[in-house]
């Protein structure tokens, strides 16, 4: 059995769009999935799937009205099953250590193949334990600067968790460490292969824990949202920084293209790899499913030396898609399907659209102008 957490920096990115769709796709492959919706705090991934309310969930069981079994409900596609969450009970977002524990062991003795957790977007504690479940959970991200910024230091989060589980209470290295987390400005300005550097110093024996846990720690990555080949290029950022200030390496899981489609099919009540299998999203989804299931067999510790490969392998498939995705358009307007009108009225909107992300960077821009002046690094 395999855990997946899907996790982001922030919402909106399509981490319920991926979790759901790729768990039909792992079923339709033969794979026995379980999906969980575990963003507490804004359950809908029902919706996606096409699913009434549910009347059990996450919140029934944590809170003992109902067995962990109970949650578990059938789905109308091939080998996947549903838990859903419950973010209308009051208070359920802040679990208890024993209710985060309890929910883990049930997840870990669960008999499917891989089950696929839709956490919550940002980085609280609760939702960075569940992450690091497994080492090579799912970030998915856009190609905005926020939701590159956001992956990232979702990622710097997690190994900052990671560390401090690594370390024992009464070692030299978590006092060390809780006395960096009480210099704010410290430890941001900190880096994890200097910070590694300094505890190995004063504690050789704690390093040795938390480098042995890191050498497994290879998250991957999925690039959604893209609209031209050259957002992908949004990604070998992000790996850059990784690589550099956290000490990490990441495999890219590919990419999935804007597709107005997921809209449609979110309001059929339909996934869209069931409304509409071969379009480009579709397509997307199917072929990050393939790479998961042949990674399989495939050591964590090897992780680095497909790496490279991964990226270079998702670039061309941006390059093939948009290919695809001008000569569909092309095939529309020669068709008559697609008239010049509405061919200009998406041009419009995608100007608007990127007219706004603009705005969103010079924002984002003069905040970090604001913050290197102040002497804070990321």
């Amino acid at each position: 059995m395999r855990i997946i957490p899907v996790a982001s920096g922030k919402g909106g990115v399509g981490k319920s769009l991926l979790s759901a769709n790729l768990s039909i796709a792992l079923g339709q492959a033969g794979k026995k999935v379980t999906l969980v919706d575990s963003d507490l705090g804004a359950s809908n991934l029902h919706l996606v799937l096409g699913h009434q309310a549910p009347k059990k969930g996450l919140g029934t069981f944590l809170t003992g009205a109902s067995s962990f079994e109970d949650t578990i409900a059938k789905t109308d596609y091939e080998n996947v099953s549903f838990i859903p969450g419950d973010s209308e009970i009051p208070g359920i977002t802040s679990i208890k250590t024993n209710q985060k524990r309890l929910l883990i062991n049930k997840l870990i003795q669960s008999e499917a193949d891989y089950v696929i957790l839709d956490l919550g977007a940002g980085t609280h504690l609760n939702i960075l334990d569940f992450f690091l479940l497994s080492p090579r959970g799912i970030i998915i991200t856009a190609p905005s600067v926020t939701a590159t910024l956001n992956a990232y230091l979702f990622l710097k989060n997690a190994v900052f968790r990671f560390m401090s589980t690594s370390f024992k209470q009464d070692s030299p290295a978590y006092a060390y460490l809780q006395k960096l987390k009480n210099d704010t400005s410290s430890l941001q300005r900190m880096y994890i292969p200097r910070l590694i550097e300094a505890i190995q110093g004063i504690d050789p024996e704690s390093a040795e824990v938390f480098v042995g846990r890191m050498n497994r720690f290879h998250p991957r990555l999925i690039m959604n949202m893209v609209e031209d080949p050259k957002d992908a290029d949004k990604a070998q950022k992000i790996r850059r920084s990784c690589k550099e200030y956290l000490g990490i390496d990441m495999e890219h899981l590919g990419i999935m293209y804007r597709d107005s489609m997921q809209d449609i099919a979110l309001s059929s009540r339909l996934p869209v790899i069931i409304y509409k299998p071969q379009s480009l999203l579709s397509q997307g989804i199917y072929r990050i499913a393939d790479k998961i299931i042949q990674s399989e067999d495939q050591p964590v510790e090897s992780i680095e030396d497909v790496a490279e490969e991964s990226f270079h392998t998702a670039e061309m498939e941006a390059s093939l898609d948009y290919e695809t995705r001008i000569s569909y358009v092309e095939d529309l307007i020669g068709s008559g399907a697609l008239t010049m009108g509405d061919l200009a009225e998406t041009i419009k909107t995608q100007q608007y659209e990127i007219t706004q992300l603009r705005k969103e960077n010079q924002l984002l821009r003069s905040k970090l102008v604001k913050a290197a002046s102040m002497g804070f690094k990321l």
